[in-house]
């Protein structure tokens, strides 16, 4: 079978059907949480990027917010200091939060800055110490250097975005005695979507969504309201990883957010699908609108 090829005139259509979602989002704030496979596959990590800079082009104040897991998890294995985890969180002495600093503040933040860059966008890379844009505490004493969200002060995203930037967030947090700590990239975009009133946070996760079965992709929910979305808590539908997911989605529209989406990472340009057309992609929690 011969390969299709796109004419012009489909790309003209594409452009026409995406016109009314482009003027939905244009000059509004969307975060993007972005971790999982979609950033460790070379090939999804130049995908997203091109959907991000295509999304700041058109006008959508992007900011990105991400993690770096399994790169914090690579250098401890090469400095000898084996991982552990607790109750899904990696309890983080000294050492471990000098490793998670050094990976996400620096070679993950600025890997992906780069990356912005080279497909046109512009980009800085902040992390959450900076500007002490996420103030933190320590959330349980098991985990050490694990960070729960006290407050965070927006203005350092803000000016970037005001002055046409990418913002690049890593999130590191600190407290006012100068401790610094690991904070979980979705509960730290949800709070960062909320103080910017954000019109939307994407989480990409390694999953479609929220699905009715585990077993089955065919079985995802594409719209929850809230309510609903507690409802499904209730009987079970919603749980293990997707109780996290499901929780930072909640908060962020409690915080102020109007929507919240989890989706698939693994998807070629599944953020573009999301934005820019009438099927989304994922999971959708509706806000108060």
């Amino acid at each position: 079978m011969s390969e299709y090829i796109f004419s012009n005139a489909d790309r003209a259509q594409v452009l026409t059907e995406a016109l009314p979602y482009i003027r939905r989002y244009v000059g509004r704030i969307v975060v993007v949480k972005y971790g999982g496979n979609a950033m460790v596959n070379e090939q999804l990590k130049q995908q997203v990027m091109q959907d991000i800079v295509l999304l700041w082009l058109i006008g959508v104040k992007v900011v990105l917010v991400h993690g770096g897991g399994p790169e914090i998890s690579d250098l401890m294995k090469k400095l000898g200091k084996a991982p552990v985890f607790v109750d899904g969180l990696r309890v983080t002495d000294k050492e471990t939060v000098d490793i998670v600093q050094m990976v996400l503040a620096g070679k993950v933040n600025k890997t992906l800055v780069n990356l912005l860059e080279q497909r046109g966008g512009r980009a800085v890379g902040l992390s959450g110490i900076d500007g002490r844009l996420i103030e933190a505490r320590m959330k349980d004493e098991r985990l050490g250097y694990v960070g729960e969200v006290v407050s965070v002060h927006i203005q350092p995203i803000l000016d970037l975005l005001n002055n046409g930037y990418i913002p690049v967030v890593s999130t590191v947090g600190c407290d006012q005695d100068g401790n610094i700590y690991n904070i979980n990239g979705d509960t730290a975009a949800a709070y960062i979507s909320g103080a910017l009133q954000a019109e939307r946070m994407i989480l990409m996760t390694d999953v479609c969504g929220i699905l009715r079965d585990r077993e089955d992709p065919s079985t995802l929910i594409p719209e929850l309201t809230v309510e609903e979305a507690r409802e499904l808590y209730k009987n079970g539908i919603v749980s293990g990883g997707m109780i996290p997911k499901t929780d930072c989605c909640l908060t962020a529209i409690e915080q102020g957010v109007k929507n919240a989406v989890i989706m698939d990472g693994r998807v070629p340009h599944a953020i573009l699908m999301e934005l820019l057309t009438n099927e989304g992609a994922g999971t959708w929690i509706k806000g108060r609108q």
